[in-house]
């Protein structure tokens, strides 16, 4: 069953103007530009690009924690974006988010009871605290302790525990490793990999690093300039990737034999600003695909299904790289 439905979602920031206000508007950023996903209940899907890619940008305005452009969110039959201010913070209890940084999302001056206690009473709920910091590997306490106490690795549990609190349905997980060392991101991808088969939960997992994606997710989008050029069930997406982007990215991923490492595929060039897209292909000034042509400087390749399930935007996806 699907439980969060994502059509053609649209996020424009407007340009600014230069000379102090006085010159030409700039064009609007293009941050989300046209994405479209689901998610079944109880799975998860990771959404992994370069910084400036747009990914953070999907997950905080699925949550209306910034209002869309254009574009429809539908959570478990509910339009989130059509709803009004009370419905909206009712949703919100089925729908909570874990943010990158888990040192700037606590407030500095709350103990950790005081923030886990804080969503109970929005809410009207009951709930001990006590069991949710042993829920998320705890000890009770911590919670008298602030945030400056604790390490990075406690403080992102403190956050999932929060987001926890509410009893939720969906979570968006937004980067909720890279702030922290290779040794506790394996310990809190796999409290997160826990907790969806204990209490049922559906995540958004949002990333740039792919090795950290294949641990946890189901179904891989990868997404390059504002838009998704590929997606498929995680197994396939690693083994056989059709995107020359996509490829690029797998080649980075660190490979422990050596002998198995792939090439590395160095891209030319930076993403370009999302204000000023490339023509044709988003991807085609740094792609290394044998076959680039003049038809991807002009014309853009449709997100289309290439075998059953597996989707890319290219017009040489059947071609190997």
């Amino acid at each position: 069953m699907t439980l969060v439905d994502v059509r053609d979602l649209v996020k424009h920031y407007a340009g600014g103007r230069s000379w102090f206000g006085l010159g030409r508007a700039q064009p609007p950023v293009r941050a989300v530009d046209g994405v479209s996903f689901t998610v079944p209940a109880g799975r998860t899907l990771g959404l992994v690009g370069e910084s400036g890619s747009g990914k953070t940008t999907v997950g905080r305005t699925m949550l209306r924690l910034q209002e869309p452009t254009s574009g429809k969110v539908v959570f478990d039959g509910n339009d989130v974006f059509a709803l009004d201010a009370g419905r909206l913070r009712a949703l919100r209890r089925r729908m909570q988010v874990v943010f990158q940084d888990p040192y700037s999302s606590l407030n500095p001056r709350m103990t950790v009871e005081a923030t886990l206690r804080e969503p109970l009473d929005i809410h009207g709920l009951t709930g001990a605290v006590s069991a949710l910091l042993e829920e998320v590997g705890l000890d009770a306490a911590f919670a008298k302790r602030y945030p400056h106490e604790l390490s990075g690795g406690q403080r992102q549990r403190v956050g999932i525990a929060r987001a926890l609190s509410v009893e939720p349905q969906f979570i968006v997980c937004d980067e909720p490793v890279s702030a922290l060392d290779v040794s506790v991101q394996a310990q809190v991808l796999n409290l997160l990999a826990d907790l969806q088969a204990r209490r049922r939960l559906t995540y958004l997992f949002i990333a740039h690093d792919l090795a950290v994606v294949r641990h946890i997710a189901d179904e891989v989008a990868v997404m390059y300039l504002g838009k998704i050029v590929e997606r498929a069930p995680a197994a396939e997406i690693y083994a056989q990737p059709r995107h020359p982007y996509t490829h690029a990215l797998l080649s980075a991923v660190p490979e422990p034999n050596p002998r198995a490492a792939k090439q590395r595929i160095v891209l030319p060039g930076d993403i370009p600003s999302p204000a000023h897209p490339p023509p044709g292909c988003p991807f085609h000034p740094r792609c290394p695909h044998p076959l680039k042509s003049e038809r991807c400087r002009t014309e853009p390749p449709p997100l289309r299904e290439i075998t059953p399930g597996h989707t890319a935007a290219c017009h040489y996806a059947e071609k190997p790289m």
